[in-house]
Parts: structure tokens; C-alpha cells; sequence
């Protein structure tokens, strides 16, 4: 059978490049969407005061500039000075610059170990950016590879001996989510230094929004419709159809189609920690104690690799901290379309309602002094908010799925293979699947290109870059 209709489920980054990947291919396409506005995770809005332009949940895009399903798109990227910074107790900080020679400069005795672990990664990117993983891994070879899978924690204390060192590749680990004592949590840290030496870190003029406007505009040129507020409570009768979904809300609206055994294998997938996260409207911008963090679109904010593992490790714990592990962003500081903002979260225990915007500022403040004086207005969104706003957020979850080597290859489950489903015609897009979190499209371009193979379509339609 040759399809003729597709119905995609969920208008997220994922979502909506997958129906521009089917429209591109010649199908008639509608995308449903629950809540009023398209976008998922990519959202902006005024959260706190009228002018001041909030970013409800994704902020700073690495992996948008860097994803070949990005490319292209009617998006003005705001790259800051450098992309990340992480303060320390002592009133320095250590910048992430684009060049990696500046960066390890910073790192003294340990500069020689940072460019060893980074300097493959970046010298591999345009294959790893191409999708050719095999050939960049051939490249790599296996110690690096190795390192990639690692757990942080005993990879800083083998390789590093400053704690600057530690302390800063730390961050960039613990956007995994993960226990830095977990595998592959170096891995994260790896990736992020790699795309800050090679794309930066940007974010769009305007709001995160205009990645889901520039998505929609595409489609719509292709033909296909757009329908928000259309709750889609069973199945879609369509040839094809591609679901940008939490596995749960699979089961539940495949309402008993699906076979019995890989509905448990859904409802058995396994979340992670969630998130609490604070957007402030600002008098001024944040009065960094050490002067480099100000060029900086992207702040971490905890004192050593210590601080930083308790923090994550309390998260998977169900405890709480008194010094969460921050990551802020200072948007407001280089795009005055927002007014002039900034949002931060901590990671938290899955579902968690308690409120910690006060341990989260106290930690701002900690390392610049009066930045409560400069706070005009705060929105916060706990676990429960989040999920609320997004139902792929389960519990908070900004993964939507935690990302340890048990569920980063073989999401959601292990059989059938990622993106199919049991039931033909039926696929699971969403960052549920292969690669998992992050604004990069990739898994609703290769669910859509699997589809488009399935049912026979030209192989030039089925592997066309999108947009």
C-alpha cells in the first residue's frame, strides 16, 4: 500500500520536523496538538511582567545549530561572547570559550588533560555532525569513545587534579541528569564541550518560540495542516501514523491495540529526576562576582565536582539539597527583544512538590552578590507545573526518559526496534526514542525516514535533510 495521509501526534521539535519529513515526501500531513500554542518544549512567553519575553522550558540550543534536521530555518541565532561559565567560591571563573586553546589555558596544569579528552571530539565533529557515527568513532578510536561512556565522577578525579578542573567539566556533566557516579554521565559533559568549541551555544532573537514558528511556517509551505487544541484521546486512522509522545500517553490512547507484552514495556520505562525551574524579570543584569561570566549566555553554578555530585545524587535519592546544582541562563543580557531575563533550574526528585526558588536564588546570589536587589519579578514551575504544561515532561522529566546506558540506545524498549511499533503503520517519535532530550529533531527525522522506508518510498524522498 502506498500511503496518502499521515497524522503526527504532539507538535514538538520532534513532531513537527517529522511531519515536514513526510510532508516532503508527498503525503497529505496533519499535525494534532493539545495545547494552544505548537512548540512542546521550544515556548516563549510573558511569564512574569508585560515586555519581559520568558522561555517556558528550553533555552539554550547547542543541538538545534548542530542537528541536520535544524538546518536552514528562519531562525536568528544570538551567539554570546562565550558559550558557558562556571564561578567559583574563590571569585574567579572558568569560561567555556569557542577556542579550545583559550579555554584549557584557564585549566594551568590540567590544560594539557582537558585538550587530550575534548581536542578528538572536535577534530571528529564533521562526521559526528553529519550523523556518520562511524566513521567519526573510527576516527576517535577507542579511548575516547571509552571516555564517552564513562561515568564523570571517576573520570574528573583520574584525569584532573585542579579543582577548578573538576568543578567546571562537572557542569557540563550534570546536564545528563544523571548521578555523576552513573554511566555514560562523562559522556554529556564531552558532547556539550565539543559543541561549544565547534556551533557555540546560541539561542534564537525573540524566543525559543521562534524555532516552533520557523518548524510551522515550513510545514505549512508543504502543505500540511496544523491543528492546536485537538486533543487526540485514541488512535488516528491513517496510513501512517508518528507519535511525539511519552510512552504511557502511547498506551493510552492506543486504548488496548497494542500487544500486551510491549504495553508493559512502555508503562516499565523508566523517568528520571524531574526539574524546578525560576524565571526572573530583571532591573539590570546579573552582577557577576567574577567578571567573565557576564560574556557568558550559559552559567553553572556549584562550587566543586563535590557539591555539584551530592546535588545530583540527592535528585535520584528523592532528598533534597540546601545548594542545588544551578544552571542559568542570561538571555535578557545579549537579546533586549525579551527585556532583560533570565531563567535557571535545579534538578529535583521525580514529581517533587516542594518549592526550592529560594535555595535556587540563594545560590545566584552566592556568587553575585545583589542579584536579589535587581529581581523585579519571579514565575516558578515545580514537577507537577511542568508536566502540566508538557505531558512528555513526566514527572518533571526533562529527558523524557532518564538517559543512563540502559535507556539511551534502546529507548523505549528493546524490541521491536526504536521508532516502530507493534502496530503497523504506528511509530513513536518522541525523545522517548533514539537519541533521547534535547531540541535536535532527530528523532522525529529518523522515525519519519524509517516510515517513508517501510511502506516503499523513493529512497531520495526518504533521506532528504530536513527541513
Amino acid at each position: 500500500m502506498t500511503p496518502r495521509r499521515a497524522v503526527v501526534i504532539g507538535s514538538g521539535p520532534n513532531g513537527l520536523v517529522a511531519a515536514i519529513e513526510l510532508a516532503r515526501a508527498g503525503l497529505a500531513v496533519e499535525v494534532h496538538e493539545a495545547e494552544d500554542e505548537p512548540g512542546g518544549g521550544v515556548r516563549s512567553t510573558e511569564l512574569t511582567l508585560p515586555g519581559f519575553i520568558h522561555d517556558v522550558c528550553s533555552g539554550i540550543h547547542p543541538l538545534a545549530v548542530a542537528s541536520p534536521a535544524l538546518r536552514d530555518l528562519d531562525v536568528e541565532w544570538v551567539h554570546p561572547a562565550a558559550p558557558a561559565a562556571h564561578p567559583l567560591e574563590d571569585g574567579d571563573a572558568v569560561v567555556l570559550e569557542r577556542s579550545l586553546e583559550e579555554t584549557a589555558e584557564q585549566l594551568g596544569s590540567d590544560g594539557p588533560a582537558y585538550r587530550r579528552l575534548i581536542e578528538p571530539f572536535v577534530g571528529a565533529w564533521s562526521e559526528l555532525s553529519e550523523l556518520r557515527f562511524w566513521r567519526g568513532a573510527r576516527s576517535l578510536g577507542p579511548a575516547p569513545l571509552w571516555a564517552a561512556l564513562a561515568a564523570a565522577r571517576p573520570l574528573l578525579e583520574r584525569r584532573f587534579h585542579l579543582d577548578r578542573t573538576r568543578a567546571f567539566v562537572a557542569g557540563h556533566a550534570a546536564h545528563s541528569m544523571l548521578p555523576l557516579e552513573r554511566r555514560p554521565s562523562a559522556g554529556f559533559a564531552v558532547a556539550l564541550l565539543t559543541m561549544g568549541h565547534t556551533v557555540g551555544w546560541p539561542f534564537p532573537r525573540g524566543g525559543a518560540q521562534r524555532i516552533a514558528d520557523a518548524l510551522v511556517a515550513r510545514l505549512l509551505e508543504l502543505g500540511g495542516e496544523l491543528h492546536t487544541g485537538s486533543s487526540v484521546e485514541e488512535l488516528p486512522r491513517a496510513e501512517i501514523v508518528l507519535a511525539d509522545v511519552a510512552p504511557r500517553e502511547l498506551v493510552r490512547i492506543a486504548r488496548r491495540r497494542l500487544p500486551e507484552r510491549y504495553a508493559r514495556a512502555l508503562l516499565r520505562y523508566r523517568h528520571g529526576p524531574g526539574a524546578f525551574k525560576v524565571d526572573w524579570a530583571l532591573s539590570a543584569p546579573i552582577p557577576w562576582r567574577a567578571a567573565g561570566v557576564a560574556r557568558a549566555g550559559t552559567v553553572h553554578l556549584g562550587a566543586s565536582l563535590a557539591e555539584i555530585a551530592e546535588s545530583e545524587r540527592s535528585a535520584w535519592t528523592g532528598a533534597l539539597t540546601e545548594r542545588p546544582f544551578v544552571l542559568l541562563a542570561q538571555q535578557g543580557r545579549f537579546d533586549a527583544t525579551r527585556g532583560q531575563t533570565a531563567w535557571a533550574y535545579a534538578h529535583v526528585p521525580h514529581g517533587s512538590s516542594v518549592d526550592i526558588a529560594d535555595r535556587i536564588e540563594a545560590q545566584v546570589e552566592r556568587f553575585a552578590p545583589g542579584f536579589r536587589d535587581v529581581v523585579l519579578a519571579r514565575h516558578a514551575m515545580g514537577p507537577p507545573e511542568l508536566e502540566a504544561h508538557n505531558r512528555n515532561l513526566v514527572g518533571g522529566d526533562l529527558n523524557n526518559g532518564a538517559m543512563d546506558l540502559g535507556q539511551l540506545l534502546f529507548r523505549p524498549a528493546r524490541r521491536p526496534l526504536p521508532y516502530r511499533t507493534p502496530l503497523s503503520g504506528v511509530y513513536l517519535c518522541s525523545a522517548a526514542t533514539p537519541p533521547g532530550g534535547g531540541v535536535h529533531g532527530l528523532c522525529g527525522y529518523a522515525a519519519a525516514k524509517l516510515a517513508l522506508r517501510d511502506f516503499g518510498l523513493s529512497r531520495a524522498a526518504a533521506t532528504t535533510a530536513c527541513p
